[in-house]
C-alpha cells in the first residue's frame, strides 16, 4: 500500500525536535501542503493526522495546511521510559508553532485537540490568529467510551508488556476488526470507513510499540482529571473552563448533532462561554466529523475565516 505521508504532502512525512515539558528532545512528525497564512490540523485521542485527510487538500486551496501527529501519537516519538503530566501537550503545541510557523495560524482542532487549543488561546493568545474546535471535551463528565474506559483502569506496567510483546502486530486481524467496529460507530454514515482507512488508523498502534501505552497514559490523565473535577481537587479541566471568557481570538465551535460521546448541548455551553464565537451545529454528524461530515466541516471553516477577514 502506497505511503499516506508520500501521497498527500510534497515532501512527504518530515520531522522536526521540541523540547517537551520535561525538557528532553522529542521528534514530532508532520506534513504540509500548500502556500499561504498557516493552517494547523490538531487531531484528537487516539488519533494521528490521517484523520484530516478530507480536509488537507481542500483547505491546502487557501492556507498553508500543516498536520502533525502530537508526541506519542501516530508516526511522532513515544518517549516510553517516562510518564507524563496533565497539561503537557500544551506546552508542547505551543513549540510547534514556534517551529513551523512565522505567524499567527489557525487552529482547526478535534475532540482533545480542541481541549488543547482552548488551552493555548487562553496561555498563549499570541500564538494564534483564529481558532476552529470540533466536539470538545470541555464539559466532559466520564470518559465517553468502555474502551477508554478500560485502558484507563489498566496497569501502565501491562500496557508496556503488550507493547513490546507486539501483541497488536501479532493479532493484527482482530485488532483491526475491533477498531472498525469502534470507529464506524462514532460515524453517522458506517459505510464511509473504507479497508484502506482501518489500516492507516490502526497503522500506528501495530507497527509502534508505545502507542498503546502512550494513549492509556493519556486516557489515566484525563480520567484522573474528571475525578479531581468531580472531587472538586485542583485540575486543569476546570482551570480551562474557568478561564474561557478570557480567549479573545475568533473562534468558530462545530459540533455534531448527533455526536453521542459528546452532546450538541456542550456546545451551545461552550458558546455561551465565549465572547468572540460562532456556533455551528453539524447535522447528520456524530463524533468523527472529520470524516463523517468533511464536506460540511471543510465549507463551514472557509466562510469562517472569510467572515473573519482571515481569508
Amino acid at each position: 500500500m502506497k505511503d499516506w505521508w508520500e501521497t498527500t504532502f510534497p515532501q512527504g512525512r518530515q520531522s522536526l525536535i521540541i523540547t517537551d515539558t520535561q525538557g528532553y528532545p522529542v521528534k514530532i512528525a508532520y506534513g504540509e501542503i500548500g502556500t499561504g497564512k498557516p493552517l494547523i490540523l490538531l487531531h484528537g485521542m487516539g488519533s494521528w493526522s490521517y484523520n484530516w485527510r478530507y480536509s488537507i487538500a481542500p483547505l491546502s486551496k487557501y492556507f498553508r495546511v500543516i498536520c502533525f501527529d502530537a508526541k506519542g501519537y501516530g508516526f511522532s516519538e513515544k518517549p516510553v521510559s517516562r510518564r507524563e503530566h496533565h497539561g503537557h501537550q500544551i506546552l508542547e503545541l505551543a513549540r510547534i508553532i514556534q517551529e513551523l510557523c512565522d505567524q499567527p495560524p489557525v487552529i482547526v482542532a478535534e475532540s482533545l485537540g480542541g481541549l488543547i487549543a482552548l488551552a493555548l488561546a487562553q496561555e498563549y493568545p499570541h500564538l494564534l490568529a483564529r481558532l476552529v474546535v470540533v466536539n470538545v471535551p470541555i464539559f466532559a463528565e466520564s470518559l465517553p467510551h468502555w474502551a477508554m474506559s478500560l485502558l484507563a483502569e489498566t496497569p501502565l506496567e501491562l500496557l508496556h508488556t503488550i507493547d513490546s510483546l507486539r501483541l497488536a502486530y501479532l493479532f493484527a486481524p482482530i485488532f483491526r476488526e475491533i477498531m472498525a467496529i469502534e470507529r464506524r460507530g462514532v460515524l453517522f454514515d458506517p459505510s464511509l470507513l473504507s479497508p484502506e482507512d482501518v489500516y492507516w488508523i490502526t497503522y500506528p498502534f501495530i507497527e509502534f510499540p508505545g502507542t498503546l501505552l502512550k494513549v492509556g497514559e493519556e486516557l489515566q490523565i484525563a480520567a484522573r482529571e474528571i475525578q479531581h473535577q468531580q472531587a472538586k481537587k485542583p485540575n486543569l479541566l476546570s482551570k480551562i473552563q474557568n478561564n474561557l471568557s478570557t480567549i479573545q481570538c475568533p473562534t468558530l465551535i462545530l459540533w455534531g448533532e448527533q455526536d453521542s460521546w459528546f452532546p450538541a448541548s456542550h456546545g451551545e455551553k461552550l458558546y455561551q462561554h465565549l465572547t468572540n464565537a460562532k456556533l455551528q451545529i453539524l447535522p447528520n454528524c456524530c463524533h468523527d466529523a472529520a470524516i463523517g461530515s468533511s464536506a460540511q466541516l471543510n465549507q463551514a471553516i472557509v466562510e469562517f475565516l472569510q467572515e473573519t477577514n482571515f481569508l
